[in-house]
């Protein structure tokens, strides 16, 4: 256990004193803010429009027309932005010649995948952290539900370290960042958009697609719906690829 603290102090450290995650927050932060500005923006203005007719105004639900929508908006951002964040987790060990010192250590290929994951899952629970005060906002000025809300952030959560997962596999088989992030991007955009294809796929394949897609376990928690299915689906799927880069680490080191 020491040495995977060791691994995410490092990588945390290593976060906080380069300009990369400061930049991808910033980013982050500026395309979601936009989003949600603008959706408040319509919100006030139909709420507006329809308050002299309280049946519409009945209609108008702040979790269903700003913060369900702004969820999806934000999981899209994370899907473009993690590649990035997580690229260089082992690409730039292998890159530098400091990988060797990793396989040489005490430490174990465990302790070493973990540590940097949660050194990337600290990064993230930081962006959403910052997102909070979005939520605030609502509080301010709305009631919206609690339930749905919390649920939303529990659903970026658990697909952001399904996305760190896989980005961590992609950087620990290449010593290029440019290669691990396209690598990464690709497969989150295939997982994403499979419930596209199940679509137009038959009685026998939808299902299977359907529940391979990152988007059909992700689109009921801002509605404050939680399945169990989703949650061991996110959890399997962060755990699979963290166990593929463990076994990629220990087939290295024994060659």
């Amino acid at each position: 256990m020491r040495g995977m603290w060791a691994i995410t102090k490092k990588e945390i450290k290593t976060y906080l004193t380069s300009p990369i995650a400061y930049v991808l927050i910033a980013v982050f932060l500026l395309i979601s803010g936009y989003f949600f500005y603008n959706m408040i923006w319509w919100f006030n203005s139909q709420s507006i429009a329809m308050s002299r007719n309280p049946y519409y105004m009945k209609q108008l639900n702040i979790n269903r027309f700003v913060y369900e929508p702004l969820f999806h908006n934000i999981s899209v951002i994370l899907l473009l932005i993690f590649p990035l964040l997580t690229m260089r987790l082992f690409a730039e060990e292998k890159r530098t010649g400091t990988e060797e010192l990793l396989y040489t250590s005490s430490i174990t290929n465990g302790e070493i995948v973990y540590g940097k994951f949660f050194g990337a899952t600290f990064v993230l629970f930081i962006m959403l952290l910052l997102t909070g005060v979005y939520a605030v906002f609502g509080y301010l000025y709305s009631k919206p539900e609690t339930i749905p809300l919390l649920l939303g952030y529990l659903g970026l959560f658990l697909m952001g370290i399904a996305f760190i997962g896989i980005g961590i596999f992609f950087s620990s088989i290449t010593e290029s960042q440019v290669v691990a992030a396209s690598l990464s991007f690709g497969m989150l955009l295939l997982l994403w958009v499979l419930s596209w294809s199940g679509q137009a796929a038959g009685p026998s394949l939808k299902p299977i697609l359907n529940y391979l897609s990152f988007f059909e376990h992700f689109k009921d928690m801002p509605r404050g719906v939680l399945n169990l299915t989703d949650l061991v689906y996110y959890l399997s799927v962060t755990y699979f690829f963290l166990f593929l880069t463990q076994s990629y680490m220990e087939s290295r080191r024994w060659r």
